[in-house]
């Protein structure tokens, strides 16, 4: 029998059952740790995001119920919003700081500077870049503002104070016009973003070119930094920025459709490489002939059976609204879905940015319906849905 068995362990090419044994014991010893590598690395990938992830439940702990929704909106007027909010440490210090609107857009930017400060390393630049969308957004704010002739008080009540350019904001503000303000961007990342759309503002005066460069400045960064996921948190946090992308695309496509603006108006606002809207759809999307054209467009995404829906309202009230709403739907549900899938993981964090996005723009809402005459507290609550 041992004389067998060394004469198998030989044919194998051993010299000795003795290195037969030694050579089993290896193998044993790499499937093992390949066995165990693999099993705790679910765990390992989730462990950077445990920290993140309790202050983050803290946070959603505190958004609005749709409860607390249904009392603000009973309120009689805009003082009684300001007051509940007030009861909320979240807007309580902002509220008298600020005029309410721009106190809610303030206390959203600081959630985004929490978000980006405590994400682990492997999706901090994606959060960090996307603080730039405060700059972006101030700088959108003041050129519109400065071609609607409002004055610095004015202006400045539309500025989030977030971002870089902070040091920046009083000249900016200053500046007489448009031109000025471009101008007074010197020495930062801006003028050679918007060196094609300055020349297209100054020949029609369209705000359109600037703000969409900046928009696409922010998403294609944001992709590209979400780029090459490294687990299934980044491959998850890449899908998020991919649809966002979509959605950007989308809307810019349909409203431009809807202005019976051509292929070529709107190509260099693209971005390619989004989520499920590939290169080559974007061109069909944009050669289409019309809005219907491009939700026709659309069949066989994720897209094509919400704007059908909403191509209905569109047709009678001709309002981009019931899009962009639906739209702006698809990317909450992405981001609920995801929260869900990866508890553990980055989902909390895409899901709450997206609420606490979606608590902003309802308490906008509200704020308008109690400010301007003519919105009764069910028009406001349909607005809501």
């Amino acid at each position: 029998m041992v004389e067998d068995i060394a004469t198998i362990v030989t044919s194998l090419g051993f010299p000795s059952v003795e290195a037969f044994i030694g050579a089993m014991f290896l193998v044993l010893a790499v499937v093992a740790v390949i066995v165990v590598v693999s099993t705790i690395k679910p765990v390992l990938d989730m462990f950077p995001y445990t920290y993140p992830n309790a202050r983050v439940r803290a946070r959603t702990g505190r958004l609005f119920t749709e409860k607390e929704f249904s009392e603000i909106v009973e309120s009689q007027n805009i003082e009684e919003v300001k007051n509940y909010l007030r009861s909320v440490p979240d807007y309580a210090k902002y509220i008298d700081q600020y005029p309410l609107e721009k106190a809610l857009d303030t206390q959203l930017a600081e959630t985004y500077d929490l978000i980006a400060r405590i994400t682990p390393d492997n999706s901090k630049e994606v959060f960090q870049f996307l603080l730039k969308k405060w700059d972006i957004r101030n700088i959108k704010s003041i050129i519109i503002a400065k071609e609607a002739g409002l004055s610095s008080e004015e202006t400045l009540n539309l500025i989030v104070p977030f971002g870089a350019l902070t040091d920046k904001l009083d000249s900016l503000i200053e500046a007489d016009n448009v031109t000025e303000v471009l101008n007074a961007l010197e020495g930062t990342e801006y003028p050679k973003i918007l060196e094609d759309a300055i020349p297209i503002y100054n020949e029609t005066g369209l705000l359109l070119p600037l703000e969409a460069s900046l928009d696409k400045y922010l998403l294609k960064n944001l992709l590209r930094a979400s780029a090459t996921p490294e687990d299934d948190n980044t491959s998850l946090l890449h899908n998020y920025i991919g649809t966002m992308v979509d959605v950007a695309n989308i809307k810019i496509i349909i409203r431009a459709k809807a202005d019976d603006l051509k292929f070529e108006d709107i190509e260099a606002y693209m971005i390619s490489d989004g989520y499920q809207i590939r290169e080559w759809k974007l061109k069909e999307l944009m050669e289409a002939e019309d809005v219907a054209g491009v939700v026709n467009g659309l069949e066989g995404t994720d897209y094509a059976p919400m704007l059908s829906d909403a191509m209905s309202d569109y047709t009678e009230t001709n309002s981009m609204a019931s899009f962009e709403n639906a739209l702006d739907s698809h990317l909450t549900k992405t981001a609920k879905t995801i929260s869900l899938k990866n508890q553990f993981g980055i989902g909390p964090m895409i899901g709450f940015l997206n609420r606490k996005e979606s608590e902003v723009k309802k308490l906008k809402i509200i704020a308008r319906g109690k400010r301007e005459a003519g919105f009764s507290t069910s028009m406001i609550k349909e607005m809501l849905i």
